[in-house]
């Protein structure tokens, strides 16, 4: 691992979209693991961490890949490896587990736990598909900045992916269709080209005082 930089704003600001990568580098499933711990601190709606992962990073896994990202075929032939990012509609399956572990650590008293899991139980009995899909999604691009972040913070460059056959996504790498919301693609690996430098809007054109 050669990390870049741990200067949060020289990691945010010199952040490139990247779609070339150096095909020799690869990245060991031990540092590829802590990448995913770290960029799932990330904020969740009532903490349920709905984000999945599927990481392709076998060529098996690639020539599977590769003819569902459309026009991004370069990033998939080329990447260390193609993280698969979806909403887990039964997210709230694991909140015993997210919450029992907070009471173990003394981070929330039991009557917290059980009065809180009590009323999202309640939420996400009675919560709408359309609502539900949402949340997963803004979750999903919290959980993906993060991603992108902390995959600088270690050396590699990326590119988030929304181009791709999110209907068959899920069924090509055997996850459930009904359960899975496919979000977004993002490419990993060590860059081979410098990437382009981009403008953004000034804030007196996008924001309100009041």
């Amino acid at each position: 691992m050669g990390m870049v930089s741990n200067d949060f704003h020289k990691i945010m600001m010199e952040r490139r979209s990247i779609r070339a990568y150096d095909e020799a580098v690869k990245i060991q499933q031990e540092e590829m693991a802590q990448i995913l711990t770290e960029a799932t601190s990330a904020p969740s709606s009532v903490n349920m961490q709905p984000w999945r992962f599927v990481v392709v990073e076998s060529s098996e896994g690639k020539a599977k890949l590769r003819p569902l990202v459309g026009s991004n075929v370069l990033q998939n032939d080329t990447s260390a490896a193609m993280i698969l990012l979806f909403g887990d509609r039964n997210c709230f399956a694991y909140s015993a587990d997210i919450y029992g572990v907070a009471v173990e650590r003394g981070l929330m008293p039991k009557e917290v736990e059980e009065r809180q899991l009590k009323n999202l139980k309640h939420h996400y009995e009675t919560i709408s598909p359309d609502h539900l899909k949402e949340t997963l999604l803004i979750d999903g691009g919290l959980v993906a900045m993060q991603l992108m972040l902390v995959a600088r913070e270690h050396g590699y460059d990326t590119n988030a992916i929304g181009g791709f056959k999110k209907e068959l996504l899920a069924e090509a790498f055997n996850m459930d269709a009904a359960r899975y919301v496919p979000i977004m693609i993002v490419s990993i690996g060590k860059a081979v080209e410098a990437g382009f430098p981009s403008v953004r809007l000034p804030i007196e054109k996008i924001t309100e005082w009041v």
